[in-house]
């Protein structure tokens, strides 16, 4: 039977520490007891950005990704994506673009060297912040998958972030017509409350972790800005 190795650990904002684990031939980043992602468990991160393209009318968009995790979301966004397009990523760990460009670099491909994509290491509201205060241009959609779900599992201050104050500086953020996307591991009723009383018209979807209806079952909620 094979065994996880451990390949590398990094100490995350707050002290908690993220492991970069092989097993076979897949990867897996756990943090405590966790399993925050792994190369098996891809399919509904994919689909947060294979199902916010189907409900965008331009393909040739400017979104953001927050974070960039194993870049399945990003990869997936790209394939569906014009030229003319860019995709903005905000990953608040170095180590995970590390990992991406080491050990995990078969995976990565030439992601993360896409000329349409603008990598930035700082947590994503910073980003939000930007586009808000003008210092970038707002985005067709904003895609989040930044902790286990609008929770702070990962990170105490990731809450603020899916606050009612940090869900209307993202709307704020999106042009009119606009769509955020968000990933969680489980359903959240009083987030979908929070994400209409921020003024978004919203839509829940239950996905799979794995392809072929495998896997357990994830919540992606799309709540669209008024055009």
């Amino acid at each position: 039977m094979l065994k996880r190795e451990l390949i590398d650990t990094a100490v995350i904002e707050d002290g908690e520490t993220l492991e970069l684990y092989s097993h076979g031939r897949d990867f897996m980043i756990v943090l405590g007891r966790n399993e925050l992602m792994s190369t098996r468990m891809r399919f509904s991160e994919e689909q947060l950005a294979e199902l916010t393209f189907d409900r965008l009318e331009s393909k040739a968009a400017r979104i953001l990704i927050g974070g960039y995790g194993m870049g399945f979301t990003l990869r997936a966004a790209l394939a569906r994506m014009d030229q003319g397009g860019e995709a903005v990523v905000g990953e608040i760990a170095p180590a995970i673009i590390e990992w991406a460009k080491g050990p995990m670099a078969e995976l990565t491909g030439e992601t993360l060297e896409d000329p349409r994509v603008d990598l930035k290491i700082c947590d994503v509201r910073a980003l939000i912040d930007d586009a808000n205060d003008g210092t970038c241009a707002k985005f067709d959609a904003i895609l989040l998958d930044v902790d286990n779900g609008p929770d702070g599992l990962v990170r105490a201050d990731n809450n603020r972030l899916y606050s009612r104050t940090g869900l209307g500086k993202a709307r704020d953020a999106l042009v009119p017509g606009g769509i955020l996307a968000v990933w969680s591991a489980a359903p959240d009723p009083a987030f979908r409350r929070r994400l209409k009383d921020a003024r978004f018209d919203v839509e829940e979807r239950r996905v799979r972790s794995r392809p072929n209806n495998k896997g357990a079952h994830h919540v992606i909620w799309f709540a669209r800005k008024s055009a």
